[in-house]
């Protein structure tokens, strides 16, 4: 007989293998970290013997769960902020927080915390992408389960790096390091095409080419992505990163929620695998993945949980289950997505998604052991019915919980007997995240007060207060000024004309701020738009100080240019009220007696607001100047013309229509 290490019994043991073979009064004969054999129980202990002999008795032994897509270290930042649309969820509040807190210790610990999770609901293979990957990795190790772990290389500055090329650099040493190591494969992940650039794809697919490792990237995961993709580059996600040499990777696709036909063909033919995400799209409200389409083409598709923040757990057993929902619902179909084709995508297709089918995601000779036993001897799965041999597939997808997995095989070695866990200790790991939670909370609450806070949080601002010395007023007509402008009484340095939609956002007490959104169309002298540009502009409370003709000390101005949505800026910044002025504006900048200050002639299309209005502004840094400025400004009205009874305006244009908070 045949000396191995351990020999498991069981009433089933589900194989997913080539045949979908599911053997009643069977057993595994195991020797290290693989597997070599599994048949009938007779036949295994006729041939084989082991110091380790255990029998499962009515429980099922199936395939390690391979969670296809998920970012682990994100535990920590479960619950953190919900009920929101991707991009608020993901800019206004998982970067900045991850900005601030994001560190190896963090993602240490969160990895294990994820791991545990993952032991508990029989995962045993997953593919990450995250920030200080290293650590990622050696937190798995020490768990013990399998991992597909990808370096997170972006186009702005992220926790693990100040530019790309430190997340390329970093990435390259990770893949060096871990490459050949037992439980590690490891895989580098541009985010995804909105958050990288050109140069970034193909670096990226160079490096994951050069070292046959896997590439993981997020592939159009809203409508809103491909909107933009669409207009911006005329072409879908998917036949822009062929064009960069992504898919010469072993590419991981996450989410392809909104990809058509002829992409799904493109990613097949690439041999890309893609990670179907059912409990984040639909709390993301990001769609549904034609996912019945996607495997009728012959893509390989894992299902996946993403991270444990946007879903908010790394239940594989619920992600199945919904998988099959979701699939029969968008096709109104009963028969579309069967419960074997649902626990294949969970198991060898998911390990075929990630590139690991060699290893993993069923149960044959020469593969790993990879396995779990489910007790399906429960109230919520029985009776048992048997005259259908795909019964257990129904009983493991449609009424099996995470909770009745009761023992995890990774490698050979167990990280969970009858449901303790072996290679983790849970409590020590519950009471550092506590602490974790505690001082995040006490982040959020002090940014949250502040609307300067968290236009800073989201990038970009200037947090350089600037003042402006300024006056207003109404004309009937604006042809007089616009003739001694043209005389050349004052040096003109540059003229514009646009065509300007504010959007004002207004903060109650105690900040009493205003946020405008600003898009500006540039306008040639046809008449035709030729440029477009957006920023946003945070005012602070009422002028310091009136000076004669209403020239006042304007409010404090912080500036940031505007890369999201008003609808974004709405869901992200709470206002108490929203005000829109649509206005033309002709523009000179000018110099007077040494000083530059902006005209403006301002026609106001909506509101309804008879006439035009005047602006003389200049930017002012102290209360010097400021007062110098206010005088000049006064001169500057004289040789316009002005006349005495042209009307000042002291209040801001959404002062004509805003109820204020």
């Amino acid at each position: 007989m045949t000396k191995v290490d351990q020999i498991l019994l069981s009433k089933h043991i589900v194989t997913m293998d080539a045949d979908f073979r599911v053997l009643r009064d069977a057993a595994l004969a195991i020797k290290g970290d693989s597997i070599v054999a599994v048949d009938e129980k007779e036949k295994i202990l006729d041939s084989f013997e082991a110091d380790q002999v255990i029998d499962f008795g009515e429980m099922a032994i199936v395939p390690g769960l391979v969670n296809a897509h998920t970012h682990v270290p994100m535990s920590l930042l479960r619950g953190l902020a919900d009920d929101m649309r991707l991009d608020v969820w993901l800019l206004g509040y998982m970067m900045p927080v991850e900005r601030e807190f994001v560190s190896p210790e963090f993602c240490r610990l969160g990895t294990m915390i994820s791991c545990a999770e993952m032991i508990r609901s029989g995962i045993t293979s997953f593919a990450d992408m995250y920030y200080f990957e290293d650590t990622v990795a050696e937190a798995t190790a020490i768990a013990g389960l399998r991992g597909v772990c990808g370096q997170t290389v972006l186009k702005f500055p992220a926790p693990d790096a100040d530019s790309y090329e430190d997340s390329l650099a970093a990435a390259r040493n990770f893949i060096k390091k871990w490459k050949g190591h037992d439980l590690i494969i490891p895989s580098v992940a541009p985010h995804a095409a909105y958050t990288t650039t050109q140069e970034i794809l193909r670096a990226c697919a160079e490096l994951a080419v050069e070292h046959d490792i896997p590439l993981h990237i997020h592939i159009s995961e809203t409508e809103g992505e491909v909107e933009q993709w669409r207009e911006e580059k005329d072409m879908p996600v998917v036949p822009w990163v062929k064009k960069l040499g992504v898919l010469d990777a072993k590419v991981i696709a996450a989410h392809c929620v909104h990809i058509d036909e002829g992409e799904m063909h493109t990613l097949e033919h690439a041999d890309a695998g893609v990670a179907h995400n059912p409990s984040s799209n639909l709390k993301l409200a990001s769609g549904f993945a034609p996912v019945v389409d996607m495997l009728d083409i012959g893509l390989n598709i894992g299902i996946g949980t993403d991270g444990p923040a946007s879903n908010n757990d790394l239940d594989m057993f619920e992600e199945m289950r919904l998988a099959s929902f979701i699939a029969k619902a968008v096709t109104n179909d009963p028969t579309a997505l069967p419960a074997r084709r649902t626990f294949e995508m969970a198991t060898i297709m998911g390990a075929r998604a990630l590139h690991i089918d060699h290893l993993a995601g069923s149960l044959e000779v020469g593969k790993r052991a990879d396995l779990i036993a489910i007790d399906l001897h429960t109230t919520h799965n029985l009776p048992h019915f048997d005259h259908d041999p795909d019964a257990i597939y129904s009983r493991i997808i449609y009424a099996t919980k995470a909770t009745d997995v009761s023992d995890v095989m990774v490698n050979g070695q167990w990280l969970m007997r009858d449901r303790r866990l072996l290679t983790l200790e849970e409590q020590i790991l519950f009471e550092q995240a506590e602490e974790y939670a505690r001082k995040i909370d006490a982040f959020l609450l002090e940014r949250e007060g502040s609307v300067l806070s968290k236009l800073i949080a989201i990038g970009g601002a200037e947090q350089e207060q600037s003042y402006e010395v300024q006056i207003k007023v109404r004309l009937v007509d604006p042809s007089r000024v616009k003739v001694k402008i043209e005389e050349g009484i004052f040096e003109v340095i540059r003229t514009a004309h646009y065509l300007e939609y504010d959007t004002y956002f207004s903060f109650p007490e105690p900040e009493e701020m205003r946020l405008r959104y600003r898009e500006d169309e540039f306008v040639d002298g046809k008449g035709e738009v030729y440029n477009v540009r957006a920023r946003l502009t945070l005012t602070g409370p009422a002028a310091e100080r009136e000076y004669p003709n209403s020239v006042l000390l304007s409010r404090s101005r912080f500036i940031a240019p505007a890369r999201h949505t008003p609808r974004f800026y709405r869901e992200y910044f709470k206002p108490c009220s929203e005000t829109t002025i649509q206005k033309d504006r002709l523009r000179w900048l000018v110099r007077y007696e040494g000083f530059e200050f902006f005209i403006n002639i301002d026609d106001i299309h909506e509101p309804d607001i008879d006439g035009y209005f005047l602006e003389i502004k200049s930017r002012t840094w102290s209360r010097k100047d400021a007062e110098r400025k206010a005088e000049l400004i006064s001169e500057i009205l004289e040789a316009l013309e002005v006349g005495d009874d042209a009307e000042a305006v002291t209040l801001e244009y959404p002062d004509y229509v805003e109820e204020r908070c």
